[in-house]
C-alpha cells in the first residue's frame, strides 16, 4: 500500500501547495506533495518527513508520503487514502459495512465521481472517502482548507440516497489518539453546514488509523464519536477572527480618534468579532474600497491583506484572543480597536510572518480545536 524503504528528511519550506523543500542527508531537495491541504499545524520547520523515490524521468526525485508528529507517522499522501480504505473494507473493519463487497474503485453518477461502488445487502451502494490530517489531542476535523469539491460530494451523496441509492462518506483520520470527529466549521462554513444536513440521511463514519514506523497499517482502528448536537450549536456564522495585515515600511497613519500613529514595518494581527455575519465582516476587511469606520480600516487602507482566520463560537472570546496575541507578539499599538473594553489593545505586531510561528498556530488551534476538545472531554468524564 505504502511505498517501502522510505527515506527520512527534514522539512524546510513549502514553495507551493504541491512542493516541499527538504533537507535530505545534508542536501536541499524539492519533493512532490500529493496533498493540497494547508497542513499549517503539521508542516513546521524541522519536522520529519518520509520520502519515497520516484521512477526515473519524473520531474522531482521524491514524493512525500508521510510526516511525523510526536513520534507517530501521519499519512499525507492523499492518493494512498483509498488504498487504506480498501484494506479496511476487505477486512470488514468499517462499521455498518462489515459485510459490504467492493464492486469497483470509482463510480460516476451524474456529474460526480465517487471513490467506491459497493454491494451491501444485495444492493449497490456508493462510498466517498476523505483523508483527515487536522487534529488536536483527541478531536479531528475536516477539511483544513475550503473544499467546494467536498461540499459537492456530500450534496451528491444525499441526492443519491433520496433517489433510493444507499450512500455514505468515510473519513480516515491519520491520528490514532483521536476520539471525536467534526467538520472544520471555522475554515469551511459551507462544507460544515452541508455535513450537518447529512445526519440520518447517509452513512457517516470516521475512523482513526495507526501507521507503524515502517508505514504499514495497524489493523486496530478506532470508531470516532461524531457529536452532532455540538456541531449544530457551534456551526453558526458568528464569533471572532484574526486579521493579518502586512506593512512594507514604517508608515505614519492618521487613525480616526487615535490621531497620527507611526506604524513600524511588519505583520499586524488584529483581534475582532461579529455577533452575526462573521463571513461578511471578514470579507469587508479584505476589501480596500469602503467607508473608513473602525480603527482597523485606516491601517487596512495602507497595509496589504495577508490572511483572515475565523474562530466561530457562541462565546465572546475577543478579549481572550487579544490577550493571547499579546503574549506571542513583538509589540502592540495602545488603544487600538479596544474602545468598548478594558484591554490595552487589540492590535499586535510581529517582524516575521505569524503563519510560520508555532506559537501562533498553537494559539489559533487551541481556540478552534482545543476549546471544543475540553468541552467534549468534560461531557464524557
Amino acid at each position: 500500500m505504502v511505498p517501502k524503504e522510505a527515506r527520512i528528511a527534514r522539512f524546510l519550506t513549502r514553495p507551493n501547495r504541491f512542493v516541499l523543500r527538504c533537507d535530505l542527508d545534508g542536501e536541499v531537495i524539492d519533493a512532490y506533495l500529493p496533498n493540497p491541504g494547508r497542513l499549517w499545524e503539521l508542516l513546521l520547520p524541522g519536522c520529519r518527513l518520509y520520502l519515497a523515490g520516484n521512477r526515473p524521468g519524473v520531474k522531482l526525485p521524491y514524493t512525500v508520503v508521510a510526516m511525523e508528529k510526536e513520534g507517530i507517522p501521519i499519512l499525507l499522501h492523499t492518493h494512498l487514502t483509498n488504498d487504506a480504505a480498501e484494506t479496511l473494507l476487505r477486512r470488514g473493519l468499517v462499521p455498518g459495512l462489515e459485510d459490504a463487497r467492493i464492486l469497483r474503485r470509482e463510480a460516476t453518477f451524474g456529474d460526480s465521481r465517487f471513490d467506491f461502488l459497493l454491494e451491501k445487502d444485495g444492493r449497490e451502494m456508493v462510498l466517498e472517502v476523505k483523508n483527515c490530517t487536522l487534529f488536536g489531542r483527541t478531536l479531528a476535523m475536516f477539511p483544513d482548507a475550503v473544499t467546494k469539491r467536498g461540499s459537492r460530494h456530500l450534496e451528491g451523496l444525499m441526492r443519491l440516497a433520496s433517489s433510493g441509492v444507499p450512500a455514505g462518506v468515510l473519513f480516515l483520520v491519520q491520528w490514532p489518539r483521536a476520539r471525536y470527529f467534526m467538520p472544520e466549521y471555522h475554515t469551511d462554513f459551507l462544507f460544515s453546514r452541508t455535513f450537518a444536513r447529512c445526519r440520518d440521511r447517509i452513512l457517516v463514519e470516521a475512523l482513526a488509523l495507526n501507521w507503524r514506523a515502517d508505514l504499514s497499517l495497524d489493523g486496530a482502528v478506532r470508531r470516532l464519536v461524531i457529536p452532532w448536537d455540538t456541531i449544530e450549536r457551534e456551526c453558526r456564522d458568528r464569533g471572532c477572527y484574526i486579521l493579518i495585515l502586512k506593512l512594507e515600511k514604517d508608515t505614519r497613519i492618521t487613525t480616526g480618534g487615535l490621531g497620527d500613529i507611526l506604524f513600524r514595518k511588519g505583520y499586524y494581527l488584529y483581534a475582532g468579532s461579529a455577533k452575526r455575519g462573521l463571513t461578511k465582516r471578514m470579507e469587508r476587511h479584505a476589501r480596500t474600497r469602503k467607508r473608513l469606520f473602525w480603527h482597523i480600516d485606516y491601517l487596512r487602507e495602507r497595509a496589504s491583506f495577508h490572511k483572515v482566520l475565523a474562530i466561530r463560537t457562541e462565546k465572546d472570546i475577543e478579549c481572550v484572543l487579544a490577550a493571547g496575541l499579546k503574549r506571542i507578539s513583538g509589540w502592540s499599538v495602545p488603544g487600538f480597536g479596544c474602545s468598548d473594553c478594558s484591554c490595552m489593545s487589540h492590535l499586535f505586531g510581529m517582524d516575521t510572518d505569524p503563519m510560520d510561528s508555532a506559537d501562533f498556530i498553537d494559539l489559533v488551534y487551541d481556540h478552534r480545536i482545543g476549546s471544543v476538545e475540553r468541552e467534549l472531554e468534560g461531557e464524557n468524564d
